[in-house]
């Protein structure tokens, strides 16, 4: 039961993160594992984990979700094809391959994460200037399929990279770009488990009880996004992410 517990205040604590600035399964992946979760089942259990939340948000994004041009619906072809191509690559993975993969996995997340604004600003400022209409569109569904493939594959970080390429556009709004991050997200995570849902790597019982944090985290978190700068909430999501890679880098080798 204490157990239980812990894992609804992780959820709570993930769901808020996630609204706010994105990158909540950075922190409640590696908690799942200290809390004896396999890292394969700690995986796949995050996509039952994540959508409630994020359609939370969603919900309280509504108004600015209608603002958003009808032409941006088309991405959701290479999200789909990305996240599809990532569960199948997941679904084929050794347990004990994918537990070697995971600190390099994190670390990769963690490493994006910290140095997105300046990724943004650098291909941002390229894109604008070379690409112009449609094609700036085409190229950021482009940029989506291998995004989408890590979504599938390794669901955390997948929110900050989302909000990364859908800035490129010309949408500026965060809360426009944050209804269209949460809608991508819970479309992964859908295709996740409907590829996965028959291997028995997902534990209800964790995800039923994390997915009710998150629920109230991203009611709380998208309540507060407006009066919450991300800077702080950035440099904590980074320091916990260097900390789980480098301790599962150590168990593992």
């Amino acid at each position: 039961m204490e157990k239980d517990v812990i894992i609804l205040l992780v959820g709570i604590v993930v769901g808020a993160m996630n609204a706010i600035a994105g990158g909540g399964m950075l922190l409640g992946f590696p908690m799942l594992v200290a809390l004896g979760v396999p890292p394969l089942v700690a995986n796949v259990t995050a996509n039952a984990v994540t959508p409630p939340g994020q359609l939370v948000v969603v919900g309280l994004y509504r108004d600015y979700l209608r603002r958003i041009p009808r032409r941006y619906a088309y991405l959701i072809i290479p999200i789909a094809l990305g996240a599809t191509a990532g569960a199948l690559t997941l679904r084929d993975t050794n347990a004990a391959n994918f537990a070697g993969f995971v600190p390099w996995l994190i670390l990769f997340g963690v490493i994006l994460f910290a140095f997105q604004p300046l990724i943004h600003l650098k291909l941002h400022h390229h894109i604008h200037h070379r690409r112009g209409g449609n094609w700036t569109l085409f190229w950021i569904g482009l940029g989506l399929l291998p995004v989408s493939f890590y979504g599938g594959y390794f669901g955390a970080g997948y929110g900050f990279m989302m909000l990364a390429f859908l800035g490129f556009g010309k949408i500026h709004e965060v809360h426009m770009l944050n209804a269209m991050k949460s809608i991508s997200s819970v479309i992964v995570a859908l295709i996740c488990l409907a590829i996965l849902h028959g291997t028995g790597l997902i534990d209800w019982r964790v995800a039923t009880f994390m997915a009710i944090g998150t629920t109230a985290g991203g009611y709380i978190g998208a309540g507060v996004a407006k009066r919450v700068s991300s800077k702080w909430l950035r440099v904590f999501i980074v320091v916990v992410g260097l900390v789980a890679a480098a301790h599962m880098a150590f168990s593992n080798y």
